[in-house]
């Protein structure tokens, strides 16, 4: 029976190494789960335009925005596994589940990781007249006018809101968040001064800094950007244990072939690599950003567990 038991393994493997070898042979869609002209838009249709070119068929791009990513992403848990739907994702797709009583799909029983794609460094922007220079001078003073402060954000649940109160859980501080219909009027009214704090994408400020009208304080990810060398993370600034990266990634239904996620994995990778799409991305303020199935989902694990008690110690519910 072990022997007929290991033929039975080596045939199943030898099917999927077959199926990856004449896939694809017929365009692949790439579900996006936000609207068009957004962030994660112009990742995938960089990324679409490579892989259309080295695997010989089109990539279509499929916009299904809404409910938070959570109409785009049921549209991939629920498609055939067979390769020939792919979504991009956003961090989003982590702490979504701790936002809603429940899902149209299992997170992690319905969905496949292919590979981290890209990261978006967000930074602590800050009002001048709050007179602060680094993070510990804001920590400081939170402490000592609880609840004064008020940070923007797009809207409740979404990733400024919840980087923000991982910094609150963190440095056990007290903000009042102000959520605005939009990035764009939230970073608004930092630079009005009508709130003090914002946290926010890198490529959202670049544009006000000349002016003096905004004060980056630090990054939120583990390192640097290269964008901007200078602003030491948050954990430099004395933040200890804060982390909050903005990631991309891709997904395939569950169940999918391993040869094929993994000749995709492939792809995307040597994708990443192309110096125009570096470039491409350096410009939308993003960060080339690849690694393998396995680190992908280990990584969204971790992003679960870690936003299931921000927003449980937050009190944060959407529905």
């Amino acid at each position: 029976m072990r022997c007929i038991g290991g033929v039975m393994v080596s045939m199943l493997l030898s099917i999927s190494a077959a199926h990856a070898q004449v896939y694809p042979q017929k365009p692949i869609r790439l579900v996006v789960p936000f609207a068009a002209g957004g962030g994660t838009d112009i990742i995938a249709r960089l990324i679409g335009a490579e892989l259309a070119e080295s695997m010989g068929q089109p990539v279509v791009i499929d916009n299904r925005g809404g409910s938070g990513g959570i109409i785009g992403t049921n549209i991939v848990a629920k498609s055939d596994a067979d390769g020939y739907t792919m979504g991009l994702c956003s961090l989003g797709f982590s702490y979504v589940p701790a936002l809603y009583k429940s899902l149209p799909y299992d997170t992690e029983r319905d969905i496949a990781p292919v590979s981290r794609v890209a990261t978006q460094p967000f930074v602590f922007a800050v009002h001048p007249s709050l007179n602060v220079g680094n993070m510990r001078q804001l920590i400081a003073l939170a402490k000592a006018r609880p609840g004064q402060i008020h940070y923007g954000s797009g809207g409740a649940g979404g990733a400024s809101h919840l980087g923000t109160e991982l910094l609150r859980n963190v440095a056990a501080i007290d903000l009042t968040h102000v959520p605005y219909k939009g990035t764009g009027p939230a970073l608004t009214a930092v630079i009005s001064g009508e709130i003090q704090l914002q946290l926010v994408g890198m490529s959202a400020v670049v544009p006000h800094l000349k002016s003096g009208r905004l004060k980056l304080l630090a990054v939120s990810g583990a390192t640097r950007s290269p964008a901007a060398p200078d602003i030491p993370t948050a954990m430099e600034s004395g933040v200890a244990g804060y982390v909050f990266d903005v990631w991309y990634g891709m997904l395939v239904p569950a169940r999918t072939p391993q040869a094929i996620v993994h000749k995709l994995n492939a792809e995307i990778n040597r994708a990443l690599k192309v110096p125009a799409v570096a470039r491409r991305f350096a410009a939308a303020g993003l960060e080339p950003a690849g690694n393998s199935p396995a680190e992908f989902s280990a990584l969204i694990r971790a992003e679960i567990a870690k936003w299931r008690k921000v927003v449980k110690a937050a009190n944060i519910r959407v529905d």
